[in-house]
C-alpha cells in the first residue's frame, strides 16, 4: 500500500519531485566524486612516494661537501635508517631542447641525475625503477603534460643528442611548486654530461621514526653539515604535490556542501508546501485516530525514496565523471587506492547525502504534532501569522506603483516564507564569486608578494655557479648604466646558525638586501629598515615559534647578533622558510642571489630578457609573469575550471530553485490571487507583482552573498592557502565579475524562473478559487 501512496505522490508532483531529485542527484555526485578524488589523489601520493622511498629529509646544497662529516653524524644518529648524497647536475635551460622545444626560457633549474641506488627512486609512467641506457634520457613528466615533448622524440643537451625513452615520476619534484626538474640519464651520459653543468648536492636521510623529524632537523642544523641551499621534509613534499589538484578537489568538495544545504532548504520548502496541500487530509487521518508517527512514516518514506533516487544516480555520474578528472593525478603520481576502496569510499559519500536528507526530513515532519484536526478540516490551509508589514496599507502609499508596493509588502509580511529563496540566492552568489575570486587573486599581479618577491617585471636568479658575488655585483653594475632600467634591487641568500629558545642551533636561509625598493605584503609588522631586525616567513615563524617583537641570536662568525622580529610575512619558495635583513655581512658564503629590475618601458620586457641572457648565460632570466605561469600554471588550470564549473552550477541552481518557488507560490496564493483577479487586477500585474518579489529578494540575496564571499570565503580559502605557506592570503576582487556579470548572471537566471513560474498564475478560476 505505502509503495503505491509514494508512487502516485511522485507522479501527482512531477515536476516538484523532479527538481528535488535533481538537486539530490547533483549534491550525491559532487560528495562522492570529491571523496574519491580526495583518496585517489592522497593514495596515489603515498604509493609514489613509498614506491620511491621519498628520503624524510633532503638538504640541497652548492659547493664542497663533507662527506666523512656526513657519514659520522649518520652513523651516530639512532634515528636515521639510510643515508646518501645524490649528484644533481645543473644544466643552462638554453642548452636542452625536448624535439623542437627550447627550454631556454623556463625558470626551472632543469638538471640531470643518474638512478639513485638506496632510495629516492625515480619512477616511469608504471611507477617502475628507471634504468636508462646509453644515449637515453627520461624527461620529467611536467613536460609531458605541457605538451612540449613525447616518447620517441630527439632531445639535445649541449652538443649531444638522445631519444626520450619515457618519462620521470619525481616523488620530490613533480609539482610546479618545486623549482627544480630532474632528468634520467645513465651513468656514462653523466660522466660525458657533466662538462657543461654545475654539480648540486641532494644530501638525503631516511629516518626510523618519522615523529621526531624536527628533532633530527635541528641536529643536523647543530652539527654545522652542508647547507648551502633549501631543506625540504617529507610532509612538505606531500603538501606541494598535493596543492594543484587539492585546489580542485576543495573547491568541489565546497559547491557540493553548499548544493547539499540548497537541496535542503528545497526539500524544507517543497514538505512544507506539500503539508499545506494535505492539510485537509492530514486532519481527516487524525481525526479517524490514526498515530501521528505513522502519518510521518508516509511522509518520510516518499522522501526517502525521491533521496534514494538521486543518491543512486548521482553515485552512478560521479564514476563516469571520475576517470576524466583523475587524468592529471594518474600522470603525476599514478594509480592510488584500489578501486573498490575507493568506490566504497565514494558511495558513502552519497550514502552521507541520504542520511542527512532522511534527518532533516524527519525534523520538519515534527509539525505535524501541531495539526490541530479540527483546525485542518475547518480552515484546510495553514493559517499564517500576518507581522506588522501586512497591515502596510496600499491607500497610504505614494511613492511606488501598485505592483511594486504589493509585491514588496508580500515578501515583509511573509519573511519566513521567502527565507528559503533568499538562502538559495545567498548560497548561489557565494558558489559563483568565492572560486572566481580565488583563480582572479592567484593569476593576479600582487600575488607575486606570495613567493617572497615585491612586485617587478624581471627577476635574474644566479646559483649554482663560481663567485657569485662577483658576478651579482657585475650585473648590478651594468644595470646601473642601462637607461632602460627604472629601478633594481640586489639580494643576496646566506646561511647563518640561529640559538633558539633551547640554546639549540638551527641554520637560516637569510636574504640580505635593501627590502624598500621592492617592498612584500607583511601579514603582521613590517619589512626590516635596521640592521638589527628581521622579518621571517610564516612558516619560519611558526617553526621556531617567533613573533613580532621577539629577540633572535644569530650565530655569524664575528659572534652573536641579536635581532628583533620586526614582521611576518608570506612565501612559498625554498620550503616557505625564508628570512630577511639589512644588515652587512662578508663572512658567510652566499648560497644564491637574486636580482629584481623594474624597466622604464615594460614593451622592451622580451627583448632585455633576451639581451640579458646573451650577456649573462650564467644566470636565470624570466619575466615576473612567464615565472608565475609557469610556477602556478597547472594550480592556475585547476582553479579556473572549477570556476567555470561553479558559475554554471550557480546559474542552473537560480534557475531550477526560483522557477520550483514560484510555481509552488502561484499554487499557495491561489486564493489570494482570485481575490485579486476580482478585484479587478489583470494577468499581468500579478505576473509584475511576482517579478518585484523575486526582484526584491535577489537584490537582497546576491548584495547578502557578495559580503558572505569576501568575508566567510576568504578565510575558507585562506586556510588552503596558508597550508602552503602563503599566510595573511586576501582576495583581490574582480569588480567587473563581482559587481556587474555575478548580479548580470543571477538576474538573468532568477527572471527568467519567475517569467516561466509565474506565466499562467493570473489564470484562475475566480468563483472555483475562492469558493475553495
Amino acid at each position: 500500500m505505502n509503495s503505491r501512496i509514494i508512487y502516485k505522490n511522485i507522479l501527482r508532483n512531477k515536476v516538484v519531485s523532479f527538481t528535488t531529485v535533481l538537486f539530490v542527484t547533483v549534491a550525491a555526485m559532487l560528495m562522492s566524486l570529491a571523496t574519491m578524488l580526495t583518496v585517489d589523489m592522497l593514495g596515489a601520493i603515498d604509493s609514489l612516494m613509498a614506491d620511491a622511498k621519498t628520503p624524510h629529509f633532503m638538504q640541497m646544497h652548492s659547493g664542497t661537501i663533507g662527506r666523512s662529516d656526513l657519514e659520522a653524524f649518520a652513523e651516530n644518529n639512532s634515528n636515521v635508517e639510510d643515508y646518501q648524497t645524490i649528484e644533481f647536475l645543473n644544466v643552462d635551460n638554453s642548452k636542452i631542447t625536448l624535439g623542437k622545444n627550447t627550454l631556454a626560457g623556463s625558470v626551472q633549474d632543469n638538471g640531470f641525475c643518474v638512478q639513485s641506488e638506496r632510495f629516492d627512486f625515480l619512477l616511469d609512467l608504471d611507477n617502475r625503477r628507471i634504468s636508462p641506457k646509453d644515449g637515453e634520457v627520461y624527461v620529467p613528466v611536467c613536460y609531458f603534460k605541457d605538451g612540449l615533448v613525447k616518447e620517441g622524440d630527439q632531445a639535445s643537451i649541449g652538443d649531444r643528442t638522445f631519444t626520450v625513452a619515457g618519462f620521470v615520476r619525481d616523488s620530490q619534484m613533480n609539482s610546479a611548486l618545486a623549482s627544480s626538474k630532474r632528468f634520467v640519464v645513465s651513468e656514462a651520459d653523466y660522466d660525458l654530461l657533466e662538462q657543461i653543468g654545475s654539480v648540486e648536492y641532494l644530501i638525503e636521510f631516511r629516518l626510523y621514526d618519522l615523529s621526531e623529524l624536527s628533532a633530527f632537523e635541528t641536529a643536523y642544523n647543530a652539527a654545522g653539515l652542508p647547507a648551502g641551499g633549501p631543506a625540504l621534509t617529507w610532509p612538505l613534499f606531500k603538501i606541494i604535490s598535493a596543492v594543484s589538484d587539492g585546489i580542485m578537489i576543495a573547491v568541489i568538495m565546497l559547491v557540493g556542501l553548499l548544493v547539499i544545504l540548497i537541496a535542503l532548504l528545497c526539500i524544507r520548502f517543497t514538505l512544507l508546501a506539500k503539508i499545506e496541500e494535505d492539510y485537509r487530509e492530514i486532519g481527516a487521518m487524525k481525526a479517524v485516530g490514526m498515530r501521528t508517527s505513522d502519518i510521518r512514516r508516509i511522509y518520510l518514506a516518499i522522501y526517502a525514496s525521491i533521496a534514494a533516487m538521486g543518491c543512486i544516480i548521482g553515485f552512478l555520474l560521479s564514476l563516469l565523471l571520475k576517470k576524466s578528472m583523475q587524468e592529471s593525478i594518474r600522470l603525476n603520481f599514478g594509480n592510488g587506492s584500489s578501486s573498490a576502496f575507493t568506490m566504497m569510499l565514494g558511495s558513502a559519500g552519497a550514502a552521507l547525502v541520504f542520511l542527512l536528507v532522511l534527518f532533516y526530513v524527519n525534523m520538519n515532519l515534527r509539525r505535524f504534532h501541531k495539526i490541530s484536526a479540527v483546525q485542518a478540516l475547518s480552515f484546510g490551509a495553514v493559517q499564517e501569522p500576518v507581522s506588522g508589514f501586512g497591515r502596510m496599507k496600499l491607500s497610504a502609499n505614494r511613492l511606488l506603483s501598485t505592483n511594486l508596493f504589493l509585491g514588496i509588502k508580500d515578501v515583509l509580511s511573509r519573511k519566513r516564507l521567502y527565507f528559503t529563496m533568499l538562502a538559495v540566492i545567498i548560497l548561489a552568489s557565494f558558489i559563483m564569486i568565492v572560486p572566481q575570486n580565488l583563480y582572479h587573486t592567484i593569476s593576479g599581479d600582487d600575488f607575486v608578494a606570495y613567493i617572497g618577491v615585491g612586485r617587478c617585471d624581471m627577476r635574474i636568479d644566479i646559483q649554482q655557479t663560481s663567485q657569485i658575488d662577483q658576478k651579482t655585483a657585475d650585473i648590478g653594475t651594468y644595470l646601473n648604466g642601462d637607461q632602460d632600467v627604472e629601478e633594481y634591487a640586489l639580494f643576496t641568500t646566506k646561511t647563518f646558525g640561529v640559538k633558539t629558545d633551547s640554546d639549540t642551533a638551527e641554520n637560516m636561509k637569510i636574504e640580505l638586501g635593501d627590502h624598500s625598493v621592492f617592498p612584500l605584503q607583511y601579514s603582521s609588522g613590517r619589512m626590516p629598515v635596521k640592521e638589527n631586525e628581521i622579518a621571517l616567513s610564516s612558516m619560519n615563524a611558526e617553526e621556531i615559534g617567533k613573533n613580532v617583537g621577539d629577540r633572535l641570536i644569530l650565530l655569524t662568525a664575528n659572534g652573536e647578533k641579536e635581532l628583533s622580529v620586526c614582521g611576518i610575512y608570506p612565501d612559498i619558495t625554498n620550503g616557505g622558510k625564508t628570512a630577511k635583513a639589512v644588515f652587512q655581512d662578508d663572512t658567510a658564503e652566499t648560497a644564491w642571489s637574486m636580482i629584481c629590475v623594474t624597466l622604464a618601458d615594460q614593451r622592451l620586457l622580451s627583448d632585455k630578457i633576451e639581451m640579458f641572457s646573451n650577456q649573462f648565460s650564467f644566470a636565470k632570466i624570466s619575466g615576473i609573469e612567464e615565472y608565475m605561469a609557469q610556477t602556478f600554471g597547472q594550480t592556475l588550470h585547476s582553479v579556473k575550471t572549477a570556476s567555470l564549473v561553479a558559475i554554471l552550477a550557480a546559474f542552473a541552481v537560480t534557475l531550477l530553485v526560483t522557477l520550483l518557488f514560484m510555481k509552488l507560490l502561484a499554487v499557495k496564493d491561489r486564493y489570494s490571487i482570485a481575490v485579486m483577479r476580482a478585484s479587478g487586477f489583470t494577468g499581468s500585474d500579478i505576473r509584475a507583482q511576482y517579478a518585484w518579489r523575486a526582484a526584491f529578494i535577489l537584490a537582497a540575496g546576491i548584495i547578502a552573498g557578495t559580503i558572505l564571499a569576501g568575508t566567510l570565503g576568504e578565510k575558507i580559502s585562506g586556510m588552503a592557502m596558508s597550508s602552503i605557506g602563503a599566510a595573511a592570503f586576501h582576495f583581490t576582487v574582480n569588480p567587473l565579475f563581482t559587481y556587474l556579470l555575478s548580479p548580470v548572471i543571477m538576474a538573468l537566471a532568477a527572471l527568467l524562473a519567475t517569467v516561466c513560474g509565474t506565466f499562467r498564475a493570473g489564470d484562475v478560476h475566480i468563483y472555483e478559487s475562492i469558493k475553495e
